[in-house]
């Protein structure tokens, strides 16, 4: 499969008001756009596109966005977001990683015999090999946002195909921070209570999901996860409404909705204890224990 390179720097995604249309793509699903090229490459409709953020120093770099190409090259009027340019391309964006959470150039680098990643002063549009679309789409797994359920169709009213997208971060995904953070906190959902183990038995071990208590945006590129502090366990309804507005809501918010709605956190009784509660009522009833 085709792929190319867009780089951007900051004035573009604070036209766009990034963080408004990341809401909008974990929302969704995808964020339209006319991409100023300069020039008319030999691309076609259906390419990958991966969105490079380009700035001064490495901290300000890195690979923060995924979409597809819609059309063929097409020239138009000039406009603000054209830097002189009258040749562009559609892009239909599907994932963006949060300011602070791209992909940095180091570890692009790592994963590739040579570096294309230096285009800043290039054109805005660069084509890659193929043998690189495998290995962005596994770096875009290991760090990249990703669905609850990546191909959830819609039913109802909705045309098929359409797809529900839940996004999360990669400190939700690291699976050594999950396993201390189940480890310290337990499997129970720190909102609702639902225990998947309890509910399912064995077939439920390891299906609860962990959910990132400080927003992305408020991390630095220096940030050290903490898997006990930063991270509690939630059922995937819970996190799915966690996640369906930006910023995410907390655990007392979705406690307060979960109130509010008439469902009280409750926990699961072992058999020890409702035996214990069965003997209680027998005592307070005058019967023998």
């Amino acid at each position: 499969m085709a792929a190319v390179v867009l780089g951007c720097g900051m004035d573009r995604l604070r036209r766009w008001d990034y963080g408004a249309v990341v809401a909008q793509v974990a929302q969704s699903g995808r964020f339209l756009d006319r991409w100023p090229i300069g020039f008319c490459p030999d691309i076609v409709p259906g390419s990958e596109a991966w969105l490079l953020l380009q700035g001064s120093n490495d901290a300000g770099t890195g690979l923060i966005g995924h979409g597809w190409l819609t059309s063929e090259p097409y020239q138009a009027a000039a406009g603000a977001d054209s830097d002189g340019t009258d040749w562009f391309i559609g892009v239909a964006f599907d994932s963006l990683l949060p300011l602070g959470e791209q992909i940095r150039p180091g570890t692009l680098r790592e994963a590739f015999p040579c570096d294309p990643w230096d285009i800043a002063s290039g054109p805005a549009l660069v084509t890659l090999p193929p043998s690189f679309g495998p290995v962005l789409q596994r770096l875009w797994r290991e760090y990249g946002p990703t669905t609850g359920d990546p191909a959830e169709v819609v039913g109802g009213t909705y045309p098929a195909g359409a797809v529900s997208h839940i996004q999360v971060n990669r400190f939700e995904r690291d699976p050594d921070a999950r396993r201390a953070c189940l480890a310290f906190h337990g499997t129970s959902c720190a909102a609702c209570g639902f225990s998947f183990e309890s509910a399912y038995g064995e077939a439920g071990t390891g299906a609860a999901a962990v959910h990132h208590v400080v927003p992305p945006a408020m991390l630095g590129s220096g940030y050290q996860l903490d898997p006990i502090a930063d991270l509690i366990p939630l059922c995937h309804n819970c996190h799915a409404v966690a996640h369906g507005v930006n910023p995410a809501l907390t655990v007392s918010e979705l406690r307060g909705i979960i109130m509010a709605a008439g469902h009280f956190r409750g926990e699961v009784v072992s058999d020890l204890a409702l035996q214990a509660q069965e003997d209680a009522r027998r005592i307070l009833g005058g019967g023998q224990a």
